[in-house]
C-alpha cells in the first residue's frame, strides 16, 4: 500500500474556529468542557504511543508476560500526564472551539475568585460561598461583629456613616477580632496602623471602643476627601492616600481591587 502524503498548510484548518461563547456556559459546565476536552486528547495521545511501539511489539516487548496489559495501563498513565502537562494543543483547541475561551485563562479566573473568597484574616470556615461574585460572613465572624453593635451605632451617628460600611469593613478588615494584627502591625478590629491611629487620636488600637471611633473617623475623612466616592476612600484605606494619588484612582494592586470587591459584597449583602 503505497504512502499517502498530505500536504498542510494550516495544521489548525480542521479546528472551526467557535464563536464568542464565554457567556453560554457556568463554571460546573467549563470545567466538565475541560475534563472531556482532555479526556479526548488523552485517548488520541494514547493511540499515537500505541502506533509509534507497534513495531517493538509494544512498550514491553512481545515476549514479556502481562505485557499486553501492562502496555494499556501505561499508554493510559502516560497520556494523561502529558495531556494534563504541557499536552498536544489538541484539548485546548477544542475547548476554545466550545467555550470561547482557553482552558488556562479559565483556571487563572477561578483561582482568582477562589481567593477572593478568603477571608484576610480567617480561612476557607470564615466565609460561606453564595456564588461566584458574592461571599456572605460565617454566622461566628457575624457574631463578633454584632458584639460591637452599640459601639458602631455610636460611631455611625457621630461621624454620619452607614452603619453598614463599618460593619463590613470590620469584617473584611479583621473578621470582627479585636485581637486581630496583620504582617503589616496594623491592629484591632478596624486594622489600624500606629500612625494612623495616632492621628485619629487613638491611645489604646486594642481597644474596641477607641478602635471603631478611630477607623470610623479615618472613613468619615476619606470619604470627605474623596466626594463621598466610596471605592477610592476604601482604596485609600487599604492602600493608602499617597497611592490613589499616585495611579489617579484605584491602584492596579489585586489585594487592593479584592478588598473593594469584599467590602462591597458585604455591604450589598447586610441587612
Amino acid at each position: 500500500m503505497n504512502q499517502l502524503n498530505l500536504k498542510i498548510t494550516n495544521q489548525n484548518a480542521h479546528f472551526k474556529k467557535g464563536i464568542e461563547l464565554k457567556d453560554k456556559y457556568s463554571p460546573e459546565e467549563k470545567k466538565k468542557l475541560e475534563k472531556v476536552s482532555k479526556d479526548f486528547e488523552s485517548m488520541l495521545t494514547s493511540m499515537m504511543i500505541k502506533s509509534m511501539t507497534k513495531t517493538t511489539d509494544g512498550l514491553f516487548g512481545k515476549e514479556n508476560y502481562g505485557g499486553d496489559v501492562l502496555d494499556v495501563l501505561f499508554e493510559s498513565e502516560i497520556s494523561k500526564h502529558i495531556t494534563e502537562n504541557q499536552g498536544l494543543g489538541v484539548a485546548d483547541q477544542i475547548y476554545k472551539n466550545l467555550t470561547g475561551e482557553n482552558i488556562s485563562a479559565f483556571n487563572k479566573i477561578s483561582k482568582e475568585k477562589l481567593l477572593t473568597n478568603i477571608g484576610q484574616f480567617g480561612n476557607q470556615k470564615e466565609v460561606e460561598s453564595v456564588n461566584t461574585n458574592k461571599v456572605k460572613p460565617n454566622s461566628s465572624a457575624m457574631n463578633r461583629v454584632n458584639e460591637y453593635e452599640d459601639l458602631i451605632d455610636a460611631a455611625s451617628k457621630k461621624f454620619n456613616i452607614d452603619k453598614k460600611l463599618i460593619q463590613s469593613v470590620i469584617l473584611t478588615e479583621s473578621a470582627g477580632k479585636a485581637n486581630a494584627q496583620s504582617k503589616a502591625n496594623a491592629k484591632g478590629l478596624m486594622q489600624l496602623m500606629d500612625s494612623t491611629a495616632y492621628d485619629m487620636g487613638v491611645n489604646n488600637p486594642w481597644n474596641p471602643e477607641e478602635n471603631i471611633n478611630g477607623g470610623t473617623k479615618y472613613l468619615s475623612k476619606l470619604l470627605s476627601e474623596y466626594d463621598g466616592d466610596t471605592d477610592l476612600a476604601l482604596a485609600a484605606y487599604n492602600a493608602g492616600p499617597g497611592n490613589v494619588k499616585k495611579y489617579n484612582g484605584i491602584p492596579p494592586f489585586k489585594e487592593t481591587q479584592n478588598y473593594i470587591k469584599r467590602v462591597n459584597n458585604y455591604l450589598n449583602i447586610l441587612e
